[in-house]
């Protein structure tokens, strides 16, 4: 985009957000509930941009007038120490309008259902399919986001051989799109008698969770099974079958769901990883020029395929896209993963802005 261009598009979005604060005061909007909460979200989003481009605007203007006080002998050592601090200023807004003015992924602002399988590694894999289903649920919590947990298939040791779960919060997907991938563990297993380090993997599938009214189900193409569930729990396990699984005959998409005590309340959960997975093949249809597919998000779970490693002996994590690591797996594995997220977020704004730049 040229820099006639983006001045044309930010005043474009200025009188779009001029316009839609004078709606808001409108007495017929703000009687209309579902209108004006539309109109305010729109408003909201327009309002980083649109105050960063008008503080740009304000510091060009000092900087005029700073310039016309070179001339000034009087001035002029007031006027240099002033373009000195300006100057910089503007270089700053114009990278930060330039980041502003990137296509927004619109699914960024959508809740996230997180799939996670162990891969290879046997009880090891199950293990950390554990771990990571904590890390994320700890993040969550941090941000002050809602976690749910949709199904979990324990294996033998206090593992998962199947994990999902939802994480309801503004710019969930936002945060936790560069997440999938295979996941990579170094330690020593609680199974191994020897000492002898092993390399274990887990994938991991991030999905923007879709709206009931977005992805039309037609009852007629599911083929619903009743089931008593596998969970443990000795005396605690249910003679009445609760389970759900879920066949969509057209896609062969199937789900299953049996952590619920009612069989009402696992079809609805199954229901919405159902349509998650349907609007991400949707998008991934509408989308083909996209690399990141969740096919190729969580390709075969091969220990070469990872986009990360938990390096236990060295209390190492690294984040092999970016070639950044850190020294506090156990923080980590906590839910202090927020550095990682802001560097990738940060690798793919500077990704799209050089694509940008070439295509211009």
């Amino acid at each position: 985009m040229s820099l006639l261009q983006a001045k044309n598009r930010l005043e474009e979005l200025e009188a779009r957000y001029v316009q839609l604060e004078q709606q808001m005061l409108d007495p017929a909007v703000t009687a209309d509930n579902q209108l004006y909460m539309q109109i305010s979200k729109t408003w909201s989003d327009l309002r980083e941009v649109v105050e960063t481009y008008r503080e740009h605007k304000r510091v060009q203007e000092q900087i005029a007038e700073s310039e016309a006080l070179l001339e000034d002998a009087e001035m002029r050592e007031l006027a240099e120490a002033e373009l000195e601090r300006l100057k910089p200023l503007r270089e700053e807004l114009e990278s930060r309008l330039k980041l502003l003015l990137l296509p927004k992924d619109p699914n960024d602002d959508r809740n996230v259902i997180i799939e996670i399988r162990p891969a290879a590694g046997g009880e090891e894999a199950a293990l950390f399919s554990g771990e990571l289903m904590r890390m994320y649920a700890r993040y969550a919590e941090r941000r002050g986001w809602k976690v749910e947990l949709l199904n979990a298939q324990e294996s033998g040791i206090g593992g998962f051989s199947d994990v999902v779960l939802s994480i309801q919060g503004r710019g969930a997907y936002s945060q936790l799109k560069f997440e999938g991938g295979v996941h990579r563990v170094q330690r020593v297993p609680v199974t191994e008698s020897g000492g002898r380090i092993h390399t274990s993997t887990a994938t991991v599938a991030v999905l923007p969770e879709a709206e009931k009214v977005e992805v039309d189900v037609n009852e007629n193409d599911l083929k619903i099974d009743v089931y008593h569930s596998s969970s443990a729990g000795g005396q605690n396990v249910q003679k009445v079958a609760t389970a759900i699984r879920i066949l969509h005959k057209p896609t062969g998409l199937v789900v299953t769901c049996e952590d619920e005590r009612s069989q009402l309340q696992n079809k609805e959960k199954a229901m919405r990883i159902l349509r998650a997975r349907l609007l991400e093949m949707e998008r991934e249809a509408q989308q083909k020029q996209r690399t990141e597919t969740r096919r190729s998000m969580v390709g075969t779970g091969d220990r070469s395929e990872k986009i990360r490693t938990y390096n236990f002996p060295d209390g190492r994590v690294t984040d092999h896209r970016i070639g950044y690591s850190v020294y506090n797996i156990n923080a980590v594995l906590d839910g202090d993963i927020q550095e990682f997220i802001d560097r990738l977020v940060l690798a793919d704004q500077t990704k799209r802005l050089r694509a940008e730049t070439e295509e211009a």
